[in-house]
């Protein structure tokens, strides 16, 4: 079975594992507990993540030597969970809308998800109820898991049955899933227009020069593209008039980023004009849903050879769910993670939304290392990730026989040496006790903000995002 290590998560990308002597852990006993190996799970991801934007910005700069790359519990632990540390103005968001929750239901449980308007009223039309949390239950408990997920995912809404790891297994999606790699890579083919020339004077980091194209939203994608901009990617995010973004969800994953509203069926020109010296697009919209725009992977490339591009989704390109959509908390109820998480008498949930989170990271790990690759043949690279094939590698952790928090590698704290390595003090794993040192404030035009800080840490590397996040959509869209 597949341990859920840095590791395993380096070799799907394509490193070079000589590099994994590169990193160095600070473990700490308490962050992320869970049944399952979240800690482990979301420590791989961070780190590598790190080492990626790490040996980008070593060769970009010509240096024979990778940085050292540290990950420290404490601060993966508080990432992971980003969107509940943030204040506005010492206000905490809502995450969670009233009716996106877990329901009994005739034969067992379902969760639905309705945090944006549209899904909320596609929700109850298909269930033809009012928006009344007591009459939702009353009619969901007459009818079984399954039913509910067909009317409501018929309607265009979103609802899941509980199911176990086994069932899951058996299902055809879950099979489907579970034949894929953890990181589908794809080189097509194509030279680059051009290689963006590296900015002049100061240290450079990893992704200062290239452009970023965000096609996303909700968690895992935003948290790829933000992750981006720490490490000096210009990115814009565009959105389309029609779908305004939630304010707090924007808040937390709109650090060092800007943000524009661009319909693609009506002012095609300026998405045209942005893709055209574009580096990397990243979507994270369902499988197909912008082919009909000319934004599939190849159209991209075709227009604009040796771009990256990076895609995201819930359950996958392929299979009977491949169309779905799909957010980290269903995917958790689809995949037996829930199951395995509950009480035995209710499901449960991951300490954090660690699909998502997880998901995103590798998504910008993907793209770093692309990017290196590139340096040395210019081609198109196409990535694929899914919020579901990452589930399966946590639960192959637990088949696997890794209880939760229960891998340790390295220990205590660390420094780096002159030579950018990471060098330890054997003084035994910490305690998690609490997020406050991986927390920080800052003012932004939205308003006074508490933020966690990002856990993405190599010898030389960013501390911090450049710039806070701006208002939704009101960035001009256009390269800086």
């Amino acid at each position: 079975m597949t341990a859920v290590n840095m590791e395993f998560a380096w070799a799907a990308l394509g490193g070079d594992p000589a590099l994994t002597e590169r990193v160095s852990t600070v473990v700490r006993d308490g962050a992320l507990e869970a049944r399952l190996p979240v800690r482990e799970l979301a420590r791989a991801c961070v780190a590598a993540c790190a080492l990626a934007a790490a040996e980008l910005g070593a060769r970009r700069a010509e240096r024979a030597n990778v940085p050292g790359v540290r990950v420290d519990d404490g601060a993966v632990a508080t990432a992971f969970v980003s969107e509940r540390h943030l204040l506005v103005d010492g206000r905490a968001p809502v995450t969670f809308a009233p009716l996106s929750r877990f329901w009994r239901t005739a034969d067992g449980w379902v969760r639905t998800h309705a945090n944006y308007p549209h899904h909320r009223e596609r929700l109850l039309s298909a269930l033809k109820l009012p928006e009344d949390p007591g009459a939702v239950a009353a009619a969901l408990a007459e009818r079984s898991a399954g039913e509910i997920e067909e009317a409501v995912y018929g309607a265009g809404g979103l609802a899941v049955a509980l199911r176990t790891p086994e069932e899951w297994a058996r299902h055809e999606q879950g099979v489907e899933v579970a034949a894929r790699p953890l990181v589908e890579r794809q080189r097509p083919g194509g030279v680059r227009a051009r290689r963006p020339a590296a900015p002049s004077g100061g240290p450079l980091l990893p992704a200062a020069g290239l452009r970023v194209l965000d096609l996303t939203r909700v968690i895992a994608g935003p948290v790829a593209t933000r992750t981006l901009a720490l490490l000096g990617a210009d990115v814009l995010r565009v959105d389309s008039p029609r779908l305004p973004e939630l304010m707090d969800q924007h808040a937390d994953t709109g650090f060092g980023k800007r943000s524009a509203k661009v319909g693609l069926g009506t002012d095609r020109r300026t998405f045209e004009e942005l893709l055209a010296t574009a580096d990397v697009v990243v979507t994270g919209y369902r499988p197909g849903a912008l082919d009909r725009f000319g934004l599939s992977p190849e159209a991209l490339a075709e227009r604009r050879p040796g771009l990256v591009v990076a895609q995201l989704s819930a359950w996958g390109a392929y299979g009977p769910w491949a169309e779905r959509r799909g957010f980290d908390s269903l995917v958790q109820v689809a995949t037996g993670i829930a199951a395995i998480e509950g009480s035995g008498q209710e499901p449960g949930a991951l300490p954090a939304q660690a699909l998502d989170h997880g998901t995103g990271y590798l998504l910008a790990a993907a793209v770093l290392r692309s990017l290196t690759e590139q340096l040395a043949d210019g081609e198109t690279r196409f990535v694929r990730l899914a919020l579901a094939r990452t589930a399966g590698w946590l639960l192959e952790g637990r088949a696997a026989g890794e209880a939760g928090n229960a891998v340790h590698h390295g220990a205590g704290a660390a420094a780096y040496d002159e030579a950018g390595a990471a060098v330890y003090d054997e003084a035994g794993a910490a305690v998690y006790d609490g997020p406050d040192a991986w927390l920080a404030e800052r003012d932004s035009e939205l308003g006074r903000l508490r933020y966690a800080l990002p856990p993405v840490s190599f010898a030389g590397g960013p501390v911090d995002w450049a710039r806070p996040p701006r208002p939704w959509g009101t960035d001009r869209a256009r390269w800086t």
